[in-house]
């Protein structure tokens, strides 16, 4: 059966059944009206009883009702009027309503007809768009197959004539290299016959002529490179006293004032900002007593709760720091008491460097020491060197010292007192001209120390070339132990200017590409672009770089500068 007739089956079954329920349905009205009728009737008969009861009842009074009586009998006989009337309008509206619903059931079989031949429209139009829909999908995918197998046939044409190519140029290739392989034999040949001629001309074989070239080529560039040295010695010598005074006074240009300050100035902390009133004194008395007793400078400004004290001479600046700390404390500040208090200082600070000096010479081993020279260590207790305790750094160098003349059979107790005394000059620095290692060598010499060791702390520093392994090795210490990270320090800016120096010089170099400066500034790592610098170049650069930081740099130990050359080829396998 075709989809129509099935809507159409569907529509009358609809439709039988909305007839069936409009049937039911004027049924039930017409059973409610009788129902409706029958109560009527009962309501009537009662009626009629309860008239005749009183119609009884009035011809059982007098005579004087009959005329109720009748008024009843007229009543009643309106009553039956009316129940017909009521009756015979019950039944017009059961017919009423039996139409009425007829004609609503055929009004609503016809809805239903109508609605399921639209239905069945709709849903035959949609069938037949979906076969068309379908019947053009087929069409496009034939299409398309014709397409591909034009294109297949296409390729296999293409594929026929690049195997026709292929074979033709694989032909031409054994034919080029047939050609090649005897144009090759030809000039081997033709090679053998002019070496041969060139060795009976110069009755040389061919080693012999490279070895006579090699060795003509190594004399010219050996006398080249001796002359290119002689010349770059006499322009360094010329330049080089010049330049080194440049460099020098740059340097000191730079640091001078951080490192003075750190040299030179102490901080004592107050506990309230009127004792700075106090100290001034009564127009300037107390300040004026203080700076003439001590020898020490002091400086009030407007830091809050602190003083700062000056002096180059580190004894007298901490005489000086701890007679102002007694004075705060005490709270009496006059020209009298500044001195009693200067003295009892100074003796304070006597006692405290006999002991670090005390203290020092046990722990080195050293007992056989001049008086003297045990004062000036004293001294050097309050002495720093680039942030460095330098007593506490004559008893590093001692030990590390000792530790090498040990592993190398040497004398250990001559090796520990050089080390140990080589700069005992800084404690006379500001009071005698000249290098602290000078000073040092005068200062024991004239208190009977052995040559050995004079030689030693004057050639500490190079201002007298080391002639004995004693001095060698006391340079050797003195750096191990200077140069140790964490010994000596530096201001942030000082270090930050060095760290970019450093890879200013090594990025200014052509062919360089990145320049990253590792711990701390003690190696340099050089990255170059392969294509611009060779494996040889990149060793010429490394030395550039090196020779270039020693010139124009001052830093403590040394800087390893490290060039990487990479080379990279990358393809992609698809």
């Amino acid at each position: 059966m075709t989809p129509l007739v099935w809507v159409l089956v569907v529509a009358v079954v609809v439709l039988a059944g909305a007839v069936v329920a409009g049937l039911v349905i004027g049924a039930r009205t017409v059973r409610n009206l009788q129902e409706s009728r029958s109560a009527d009737h009962e309501n009537r008969e009662r009626t009629l009883h309860a008239a005749k009861a009183k119609v009884d009842d009035a011809n059982a009074k007098a005579a004087s009702v009959r005329a109720e009586v009748a008024a009843a009998k007229a009543e009643a006989t309106a009553a039956r009027a009316e129940a017909r009337r009521v009756l015979e309008s019950a039944h017009e509206e059961a017919d009423t309503i039996l139409e009425h619903a007829h004609r609503q059931a055929e009004s609503d079989a016809e809805q239903v007809r109508t609605a399921a031949r639209r239905s069945g429209e709709r849903e035959v139009a949609l069938l037949n768009t979906t076969v068309k829909e379908q019947a053009a999908e087929v069409e496009r995918r034939a299409a398309r197959i014709d397409e591909r197998e034009r294109l297949h046939a296409d390729e296999v044409e293409r594929l026929v004539e690049r195997e026709r190519r292929l074979a033709a140029m694989d032909a031409d290739l054994s034919a080029r290299e047939a050609a090649l392989s005897g144009r090759e034999a030809e000039v081997a040949e033709a090679e053998e016959q002019r070496r041969r001629e060139l060795e009976r001309i110069a009755n040389l074989t061919a080693e012999q002529a490279r070895a006579e070239l090699i060795e003509g080529i190594e004399a010219q560039a050996k006398r080249e490179a001796a002359i290119l040295v002689r010349d770059i010695e006499t322009e360094a010598k010329r330049t080089g006293d010049t330049r080194a005074r440049h460099i020098v006074v740059d340097a000191i240009q730079r640091i001078a004032s951080e490192q003075t300050a750190e040299s030179v100035v102490s901080v004592l902390h107050l506990p309230s900002d009127e004792m700075k009133g106090r100290i001034i004194g009564r127009e300037g008395r107390n300040i004026r007593a203080f700076e003439s007793t001590t020898g020490v400078n002091l400086i009030i400004d407007d830091t809050p709760e602190a003083v700062l004290l000056s002096c180059f001479d580190p004894v007298r600046r901490e005489v000086g720091r701890l007679t102002l700390e007694k004075l705060v404390l005490d709270g009496r500040i006059h020209p009298h008491r500044i001195e009693e208090v200067f003295e009892s200082a100074k003796n304070e600070v006597d006692r405290l460097c006999e002991r670090a000096a005390e203290e020092a010479l046990v722990d080195v081993g050293i007992t056989d020491l001049h008086p003297e020279l045990a004062t000036l260590l004293g001294r050097l207790r309050y002495r720093t060197s680039y942030g460095q305790n330098v007593l506490k750094h004559l008893v590093e160098t001692a030990h590390i010292a000792g530790i090498m003349a040990a592993e190398l059979g040497l004398d250990v107790a001559t090796m520990k007192r050089a080390a140990f005394l080589h700069d005992i000059g800084k404690a006379l620095t500001h009071e005698v001209e000249g290098s602290h290692a000078l000073i040092g060598a005068d200062l024991a010499r004239k208190y009977g120390e052995s040559e050995d060791v004079v030689h030693a702390i004057e050639a500490h520093h190079n201002e007298v070339p080391p002639q004995t392994i004693e001095a060698v090795l006391t340079q050797a210490a003195d750096a191990c132990s200077g140069g140790r990270p964490g010994a000596r320090r530096e201001s942030l800016e000082a270090y930050v200017k060095r760290l970019e120096r450093i890879e200013e010089i090594a990025g200014g170099k052509p062919g360089v590409d990145k320049v990253f400066a590792m711990q701390a500034g003690r190696e340099i790592r050089v990255m170059v672009r392969p294509e611009d610098v060779d494996d040889i170049g990149a060793a010429v650069l490394a030395r550039d770089v090196a020779k270039q930081i020693e010139e124009e740099l001052t830093y403590p130990g040394q800087i390893r500068v490290t060039v990487v050359r990479e080379s990279r080829v990358t393809e992609l396998a698809r």
